[in-house]
Parts: C-alpha cells; sequence; structure tokens
C-alpha cells in the first residue's frame, strides 16, 4: 500500500465506485452544466493538460463524462460506464463506449495517448486502471492525468465536504505524489506535471487562471508519463 492512501476493501471500493456511476446517471446534465458557468476554470484544465500531450496521434479518453475534455484535446473515443453521459458526449460528437476503466474493450497497443480528467478518485482498483490504461497504449505512448490534489487547500476542501457533495461523496482523492508512485509501480517512466492554480469558491470569479510547470500549488494538476511495456521473458 502507497503511504497515505486508505486501504478499504475491494468489494468496499467497488461499492463505492457504483454509487458513484449512479450519482452521474441521476444527475449528467447538472455535471455537463458546469463548465459553462465556470469557462474560465474549465479552459484553465484543458490547457493545463494540452502542455502535456504528444504533438498528434490517437487518443482515448478513459472516464470521458460528457466528451468536454476529449473533444476540446484531440481524443478520438471515449470509454465511459455512465450511460446518460455518453449519450451527451455522443450528442456532442463523440464515439463512445460505455465501460469501466479496468476492464477496457480495447485491443493492445491501440492508442499514442489516454487521457484521464479527474476519473482516478473514483475508480474501484486504481493500479488495474493504469495497468490498463498501459496495456492500450503503443510503446512510448502517454498516460494525461487530470487530478484534484488532496495535498492542496481545494483538495482538502472537497475532502472535507464529500459528505455534502454529490458529485464527490464516493470519490476517494489522491496527493499527486502518490499517484506518480502508482504510475512509476505500474510500469510508466518520466512523469511530469503542469498546475492550475485555482482560487477557493468563495473568493469571487476567477477570471485569470495562471498555468505552472510542476505541482504544489495548483489544485488542478495535470500529470503525464510515458508507457514501458514490460519485457517479455526469453
Amino acid at each position: 500500500m502507497i503511504h497515505g492512501v486508505s486501504s478499504m476493501s475491494k468489494s468496499s471500493l467497488e461499492t463505492q465506485a457504483a454509487q458513484g456511476i449512479a450519482v452521474f446517471d441521476r444527475l449528467a446534465r447538472e455535471y455537463d452544466q458546469w463548465f459553462d458557468h465556470h469557462p474560465e476554470i474549465y479552459q484553465a484544465e484543458v490547457e493545463t493538460l494540452r502542455r502535456l500531450l504528444p504533438a498528434s496521434g490517437d487518443g482515448v479518453e478513459i472516464g470521458a463524462g460528457t466528451g468536454r475534455f476529449a473533444l476540446a484535446l484531440g481524443a478520438m473515443l471515449g470509454i465511459e460506464p455512465s450511460w446518460p453521459m455518453a449519450r451527451i458526449a455522443q450528442a456532442q460528437g463523440l464515439m463512445t463506449v460505455q465501460a469501466v476503466g479496468e476492464h477496457l474493450p480495447l485491443p493492445n497497443g491501440r492508442f499514442d495517448f489516454a487521457l484521464l480528467v479527474t476519473v482516478i478518485c473514483f475508480v474501484a482498483d486504481l493500479p488495474t486502471l493504469l495497468c490498463e490504461t498501459g496495456r492500450v497504449l503503443k510503446p512510448g505512448g502517454r498516460i494525461v492525468i487530470g487530478l484534484i490534489d488532496l495535498d492542496t487547500p481545494l483538495g482538502r476542501l472537497y475532502e472535507s465536504r464529500r459528505a455534502t457533495n454529490p458529485f464527490y461523496r464516493y470519490a476517494h482523492f489522491y496527493t499527486t505524489d502518490q499517484v506518480i508512485d502508482m504510475l512509476l509501480g505500474a510500469g510508466f517512466h518520466q512523469p511530469w506535471t503542469y498546475q492550475a492554480i485555482i482560487d477557493l469558491p468563495g473568493e469571487g470569479p476567477q477570471v485569470d487562471v495562471p498555468i505552472r510547470p510542476g505541482h504544489g500549488e495548483g489544485s488542478f494538476v495535470g500529470l503525464s508519463a510515458i508507457w514501458s511495456p514490460p519485457a517479455r521473458m526469453p
């Protein structure tokens, strides 16, 4: 177990993930409307992730939601377990497949990059998700993760309000360093990060959202790493 990550049972995590999917089934429209109500933050998150993408290639978003990030960042396919969310993405022009990230119905070595944006906090088995993501990437392909860093004021605020927030009630937040450790353990290497400096809620509308290299200041972190498939036994 990585230091700082709670040791919930697998069945508890699976139940939590299923409950989270049910919330998105019920509140898909409300989720999608958040991006229209917070355009400056959404654009800053997109630009944070864009700096970590390869210059070209085929991409997939795992946990694509309503398609906001896949469509903005050029992913050709979205994987989404919530059918109401996937239906909105399809209406916007994104081809989607209804599935969970731990069991991807995709061939080995198909994609140049994979996006996982604010999704790792909702999955039942993050190590398996990372290994599955690596499986569908080409050697040298890139994973690009967007997360709310638990080790920031906004991350700690979200964690403290989980019980009253319908979307994050069943979430499990991680620090950026924890996710980097898991990526390295799953066979990825050369991690690097960018961060968006997002104000806390209630501090007024944020018109300018700074984007900087690294992590530790910004609550929204873009994290990228390169896939190295395991060497075959002789």
